[in-house]
């Protein structure tokens, strides 16, 4: 009687279900096997964007992805120990530097689609926003901009940055990767500072929902949790399998964004989008480069610490490599709220920019 006839919604969606996860594991595995970092992020990433470019796009609850952004939260705070603020406050002016040289490129680059009529120009800038996919396309609507073209600029720019990252972690001087397959999917937990990481999040989550805080799921556990751990009332527990499980459900939610009707509406400003994102990676990379030089860190830190993708993605794959995790997330976080606090002035000033220059921006 409760049960749904053969051929209705519900039997449709789990067979998608059922092939999203053969092709998440089948893929994962070829990335471990291949050694790549991150291939727990990158395989379920690209099977959501096969199947949501072939029609059959799986729906990922939003309580799900929320849920695995504060496991990833408490996972940088777990590699933010107390010392990294000392090391923020001795270096803050080359890292102020590094994240507003980002900044300011994207900007740029923004302006630079605007100014040459590809985007509208909040939606440019919006768009090429380095800061959190996700609430860059909730400020956007908030602000004006054409959700749809932010959303394919911003998950475009997470699926390759997150990819050339991966990459470059691979094979960069050989570097050395965790967490490969012969990981310890279940060792000995210590149940009681897992309850008190799971009380962290749920506290970050339901903060987030009373406060309506877009970017509360990842950015408030991780605070949390950095100043427990602080104070010494917090040991951060965070077993692989559900490291795992919340890496997955954030490459579902990210590759699920993208689909047939999306593609097709940005189409004809697709190669421009394209070769704006190569070029601030590029650019990006370069900026690696000189931070590696004055600071001494190496370069693969330096480049994950400059990437212009999700702080998500970037620290699920600092995880899986041997980087200085500390140094990349504060640099992370810096950028993430520095775009928050700055964007929307930065939007108005574009678009009125360029408006001043006859060219139609948003309404």
């Amino acid at each position: 009687m409760f049960l749904p006839r053969p051929g209705s919604g519900f039997h449709a969606q789990a067979v998608r279900w059922a092939v999203l996860l053969s092709a998440s594991v089948a893929i994962s595995v070829a990335f471990e096997m291949a050694h790549l970092p991150a291939a727990l992020l990158l395989g379920p990433m690209l099977a959501a964007i096969l199947l949501g470019v072939s029609g059959r796009a799986v729906a990922m609850p939003r309580s799900a992805f929320m849920m695995a952004q504060g496991v990833v939260g408490t996972m940088m705070a777990r590699a933010m120990p107390p010392t990294v603020l000392g090391e923020i406050l001795s270096a803050w002016p080359v890292i102020l530097f590094g994240v507003a040289s980002v900044v300011v490129t994207a900007n740029v680059i923004g302006y630079v689609l605007a100014r040459f009529r590809v985007l509208p120009g909040t939606t440019a800038v919006w768009g090429a926003s380095p800061g959190a996919a996700t609430a860059m396309v909730i400020m956007a609507e908030a602000y004006g901009g054409d959700t749809r073209l932010v959303a394919v600029m911003q998950y475009l720019r997470v699926l390759i940055v997150a990819t050339m990252a991966s990459l470059a972690a691979r094979f960069y001087l050989g570097a050395t990767l965790t967490g490969g397959s012969a990981a310890d999917w279940f060792p000995p937990t210590h149940w009681a500072n897992l309850a008190g990481t799971l009380a962290v999040i749920a506290a970050g989550l339901g903060l987030s929902r009373i406060f309506k805080l877009t970017t509360g799921a990842m950015i408030l556990p991780m605070l949390f949790a950095i100043g427990l751990q602080g104070a010494g009332l917090l040991t951060v527990e965070l077993p692989p399998a559900l490291l795992a499980l919340s890496y997955a459900v954030c490459g579902w939610a990210i590759g699920g964004r993208f689909n047939r009707e999306i593609i097709a509406y940005a189409a004809r400003a697709l190669p421009t989008i394209l070769l704006a994102i190569l070029v601030l990676v590029a650019i990006c990379t370069v900026y690696a480069g000189v931070l590696s030089a004055v600071t001494g860190v190496d370069f693969l830190t330096a480049y994950l610490a400059t990437s212009p993708g999700g702080a998500d993605s970037v620290a699920i794959i600092a995880a899986s490599s041997n980087v200085d995790m500390s140094f990349v997330m504060a640099m992370q976080t810096m950028r993430f709220f520095m775009v928050l606090f700055t964007g929307p002035a930065t939007a108005r000033f574009i678009a009125g920019l360029v408006n001043r220059r006859d060219v139609p921006f948003d309404r």
